[in-house]
């Protein structure tokens, strides 16, 4: 497994670990927090997809929803974030707040489907939401290569993401690498993942749960907990859809 793992910055405050899962469109992110939430207990926030009232409009005409839709994921990843750092339990987080703002935003106002203005407003509000808030005590980076992530989005068969443009998923690899790199407030695990199959290959799930471990300084937090009856088995392929 190819990663690199980063940080000095503690962690485990008030006996609980908040863990993020960032990556760009079909890298497997939700899939990877089921099942490190039933492996170590956590408590799971996913990434409101299904609830979103924008992003099949979004995808049709970007330059129209590109702000709303932005605004939405904000106001929803920080209600998220800010229910885990005030909760008691520990937990993993389906995409971060991090990466509205480092990539998604940013990307689109520099393909110019947002206008300067409403970017400008965009961070300001993004400034304020994160003075509120403790970053997460690490970051799993999912990196993967723009035709993996082709193979991925296809094999999910979601409607609205059929037409999403080469040149847009290859920018958001570009400015993940780019925010992952100077990335700096709290530790990393950045996993190389074209090559891996963490659904249906338990040694790959294993070295990584093992990694993540390694990476976290309180260690005896992760008292190993009997893995779920489905985690290290072979889905099938509607298993396999319904998590990518």
């Amino acid at each position: 497994m190819s990663s690199l793992i980063q940080g000095t910055n503690g962690q485990g405050t008030n006996g609980k670990i908040f863990v993020a899962i960032a990556g760009n469109i079909g890298t497997g992110k939700t899939t990877l927090t089921h099942m490190l939430s039933r492996h170590f207990g956590w408590e799971a926030h996913f990434e409101a997809v299904a609830a979103n009232p924008y992003l099949a409009d979004f995808y049709r005409d970007m330059s129209r929803w590109a702000f709303p839709l932005q605004i939405f994921f904000l106001n929803n990843r920080f209600k998220a974030h800010q229910q885990i750092s005030l909760g008691t339990e520990s937990a993993i987080q389906d995409r971060s707040l991090y990466e509205d703002a480092n990539i998604f935003a940013r990307n689109l106002f520099e393909q110019g489907y947002m206008e300067e203005r409403d970017y400008r407003n965009y961070l300001d509000l993004y400034e304020v939401m994160t003075s509120f808030l403790s970053p997460p005590d690490v970051i799993i980076y999912l990196r993967k290569s723009l035709p993996k992530l082709q193979e991925r989005i296809a094999l999910r068969g979601r409607d609205y993401e059929k037409n999403i443009p080469e040149d847009y998923l290859c920018d958001l690899n570009r400015y993940y690498d780019d925010w992952m790199h100077n990335y700096d407030l709290g530790k990393k695990l950045i996993i190389d993942s074209d090559n891996l199959d963490f659904l249906n290959n338990p040694n790959d799930f294993n070295q990584l749960t093992q990694q993540i471990i390694n990476t976290i300084d309180q260690r005896d937090l992760f008292l190993e907990k009997p893995m779920s009856a489905n985690v290290g088995r072979s889905a099938s392929p509607q298993q396999q859809a319904a998590l990518l």
